[in-house]
């Protein structure tokens, strides 16, 4: 998969880059305000009712009523195509809450494999296990709560990184597929208008406080697929880019080999061209002022030398003053290498027409003949150069020629 579709399976700008889009964004942003505090208001209450109601259809049913209050609009596709049967959901991950959501659908419990434990694990609607476990051990605990009578369907998120949920799906991961010879895929998409559904590097309690703010977010389980076996023979790799496929079909996105390592990598990348980036737009932090200070300054002396060439020999050196040195450097070589051609192709030209003949002049008035020559008088000439460039910038920021 090429990088600029790596790219587009994470948004990592939280608002449209469309104008029409900001502006309207705008307009929207005093009532998104207004929403999420109110949002959040109620958001509390459906916490405290959901806690208090016992498990079942009537407690699913009044949460979900209230969500809609909160932004969150559940649809579903097919809802009898769920078999009653399976121990174990296979869905795609998109948000931060989709567990919350299919959960509103049909009994199920999705285990926290990594983050928070504890209340906020069990606030968040995770089935809490030992985390410090090794993932061995997870995999024996998950197998026998599949084996036991009685228990709700898992439900899992084999990618283990969210998307955008626009363009591909990440490579599914093999150990939730050794559990049990048959699961049913889900395939889930999500939409919100204006803002993004989530940034790779934000919060779950950011993302729920984005959620209140948009005007509404959209669950909709397109299918619940038939449930997949697992053929003889067949290892849980090959099961699990099985049933990747399928759903990648189901929801018209494609298969990839990238991996939640690869996410972590590329976002890695992602923030380490952030400042070029930020520098672009205006966003500057402390050191980028301070460098572009700095550039503006040696761009005062050497007017002629473009400031992206400054601002990188600033970066290396750290110093005004080296920066200048190196760049006179920089030119006064170019300057004698040219001179060298030209002398050169001077001595070839009789073999040559003369409207051939380079029109490059040396800078000195006269060439030196000889290597040692040409040496003194490069270096001559670049002390002249430097010490030309140090008057004018000290004539220029009023300093005293001690400084």
């Amino acid at each position: 998969m090429e990088t600029r579709g790596i790219e587009d399976m994470f948004d990592f700008r939280r608002f449209p880059k469309q104008a029409a889009l900001l502006l309207l964004l705008l307009i929207y942003s005093p009532v998104g305000i207004c929403l999420m505090l109110i949002r959040i208001f109620v958001g509390l209450h459906v916490f405290l009712i959901s806690c208090a109601l016992p498990e079942g259809f009537i407690r699913r049913f009044i949460v979900r009523i209230m969500c809609s209050v909160l932004g969150l609009h559940v649809r579903q596709k097919n809802p009898r195509s769920r078999d009653k049967n399976t121990k174990l959901y296979i869905c795609n991950h998109v948000t931060e809450f989709d567990h919350n959501v299919i959960n509103l659908l049909t009994p199920c419990n999705t285990p926290q494999l990594e983050g928070s434990t504890g209340f906020v694990c069990w606030a968040r609607g995770f089935m809490e296990i030992h985390s410090t476990a090794s993932q061995a051990a997870m995999k024996e605990c998950l197998q026998r709560y599949c084996c036991t009578d009685g228990t709700a369907p898992l439900l899992l998120f084999p990618e283990e990184g969210t998307t955008n949920g626009r363009v591909g799906l990440l490579k599914f991961s093999s150990w939730p597929f050794s559990l049990t010879e048959s699961i049913q895929p889900v395939a889930l998409r999500v939409t919100r208008p204006l803002i993004s559904l989530n940034t790779p590097e934000s919060s779950w309690l950011m993302e729920l406080f984005w959620t209140f703010f948009a005007p509404c977010t959209v669950y909709h389980v397109r299918y619940w697929l038939p449930p997949v076996s697992r053929q003889e023979g067949e290892s849980s790799q090959e099961f699990a880019n099985k049933v990747q496929e399928l759903l990648a079909v189901e929801l018209g996105l494609i298969s990839t080999k990238m991996t939640k390592a690869d996410k972590a990598e590329h976002i890695k990348r992602q923030r380490h061209s952030v400042p070029q980036r930020a520098s672009s737009f205006g966003f500057l932090t402390t050191d980028d002022h301070r460098l572009a200070k700095m550039a503006t300054q040696v761009k005062d002396v050497l007017p002629h030398v473009p400031l992206n060439v400054i601002t990188k020999d600033l970066a290396k050196t750290n110093c005004i003053d080296t920066t200048i040195t190196n760049l006179l450097e920089i030119k006064e070589d170019t300057q004698v290498e040219a001179a060298e051609i030209a002398t050169s192709g001077a001595s070839k030209g009789g073999s040559h027409s003369s409207a051939s003949a380079p029109t490059i002049k040396p800078a000195a008035k006269s060439f030196g003949k000889t290597p040692v020559d040409r040496h003194l008088s490069f270096q001559e000439r670049k002390e002249a150069m430097y010490n030309f460039a140090r008057r004018r910038y000290i004539d220029k920021h009023g300093l005293d020629q001690d400084d």
